[in-house]
């Protein structure tokens, strides 16, 4: 199955993609947070979907699409994750997995456009695999991990270098920005992915083809990190995780190349659809 959330942002409801048609399952499904996986709620998706395909009202062409998962307990993300993009930025292998957090005030809709934060120069784009808990995990056995994921997504993991690298501290503080975290079009259920690790993955700036990959270089694989993320925290369902990007970030390049308003991001992976967001200069509401 691949979920949508649609509507105003704050105020999406639940739905589903079909055959490329959207549909609406809000009068059977409240939302999909950690209330809904931890209930079971895909299975009971499954047979709303199985029982209703016929009479599902479908969703207005052009209606906003959000990020197809609630505001989750967090955002939990991997960097340094894919071997050709370590030796891009200069940065040795990691021994572990670095681990960082994104705000949950930075998720959005995967075409929303991306917010140039305040006094930013160097705000860089990242196109990520991302995958979502659909139970509770504590210490789980990497044998098992793949029971606790629900399906992936598409993500943005937009990043500020000069807040994350330049002002001190941890990465975190450029990476929380308001709409750093556009995720979606699609939360695809891991029925229809076969092989998570063998995912062509790809990003355009202006039409220009930036970042080019695949899953297949990734350092950590998926079971790895959730069993690894579980000996220091509890994930919940509906948590998010983002796997880390391949080279072609601006921050790699000689000089490195950021994001300026008016520029198309465009990234898309292999079954988890495409996303395009437009920058624009930070506003004060």
């Amino acid at each position: 199955m691949k979920l949508i959330r649609f509507g105003e942002f704050g105020k999406e409801l639940p739905g589903v993609h079909i055959n490329g048609v959207n549909y609406d399952v809000s009068s059977f499904i409240k939302d999909y947070d950690e209330h809904f996986f931890a209930g079971d709620g895909l299975t009971q998706l499954a047979k709303i979907v199985a029982e209703h395909t016929t009479n599902l009202p479908v969703v207005v062409a052009g209606a906003r699409l959000g990020s197809p998962v609630a505001r989750p307990s967090k955002i939990v993300c991997i960097g340094l994750n894919y071997a050709k993009h370590a030796k891009e930025t200069n940065a040795p292998i990691p021994k572990e997995p670095i681990i960082f957090f994104k705000s949950t005030t930075s998720l959005g809709g995967p075409n929303d456009s991306i917010t140039i934060p305040k006094n930013s120069i160097k705000t860089d784009w990242e196109v990520e695999l991302a995958f979502i808990m659909g139970k509770k995990a504590s210490y789980v056995e990497e044998a098992e991990a793949m029971d606790y994921v629900a399906g992936f997504a598409l993500h943005n993991d937009v990043s500020e270098r000069e807040f994350q690298l330049e002002r001190g501290g941890t990465w975190d503080k450029g990476k929380g920005c308001d709409t750093f975290a556009p995720i979606g079009p699609w939360l695809v259920t891991k029925d229809e992915i076969a092989d998570p690790h063998n995912l062509r993955l790809w990003l355009k700036v202006n039409d220009k083809m930036m970042q080019d990959s695949n899953t297949d270089d990734l350092i950590f694989n998926i079971p790895f990190l959730v069993s690894y993320i579980s000996q220091f925290m509890t994930l919940l369902p509906g948590d998010i995780v983002s796997t880390g990007t391949p080279a072609g970030v601006g921050l790699g390049f000689n000089p490195p190349l950021y994001l300026k308003p008016g520029d198309v991001v465009e990234l898309s992976i292999d079954g988890l659809g495409t996303s395009k967001q437009t920058c624009v200069a930070y506003a004060k509401n």
